[in-house]
């Protein structure tokens, strides 16, 4: 089943994602800059491996998390819910997405920290400007 165009759009004009692990029933979350792939549907990131959220995936590499438009405006409200796989990007996929990631966020040259990529399994989205309370569920 294809992504529905709808949410790819909504990842793209965002850029910061809430991300969420678990290790022996100890959820933790963090907020990351991101940029998005298409071509491989995965979400990427930069993350010190010393943080506890990469710590946790380390162990328990299945990962929810969330990406949502702030709005007080009832009729606007989007946002999407998603798991998936996380993974360290290595060799060409280093490459690959690293060169993806500048691109959105070119001061991140100067910082020390590895590239990460979520590939997405599953992606609920709310957007309530196609009616209230409108769903759009994609599954990998």
């Amino acid at each position: 089943m294809d992504l529905d165009n709808i949410i790819i759009e909504f990842i793209k004009e965002h850029h910061v994602l809430t991300l969420s692990t678990s290790v022996d029933n100890k959820p933790y979350s963090c907020n990351c800059f991101y940029t998005y792939s298409q071509d491989d549907n995965v979400l990427i990131f930069t993350s010190d491996v010393e943080t506890k959220h990469i710590k946790d995936a380390q162990i328990n590499n299945y990962v929810s998390g969330s990406i949502v438009l702030e709005t007080m405006i009832i009729d606007k409200i989007q946002g999407i819910q998603f798991n998936g796989y996380m993974f360290e990007a290595k060799d060409n996929l280093l490459k690959k997405y690293k060169k993806i990631y500048l691109k959105r966020f070119p001061f991140a040259i100067l910082k020390n920290t590895a590239l990460w990529y979520v590939e997405l399994r599953f992606i609920k989205m709310t957007d309530n400007r196609l009616g209230f309370g409108k769903k759009i569920i994609w599954e990998k």
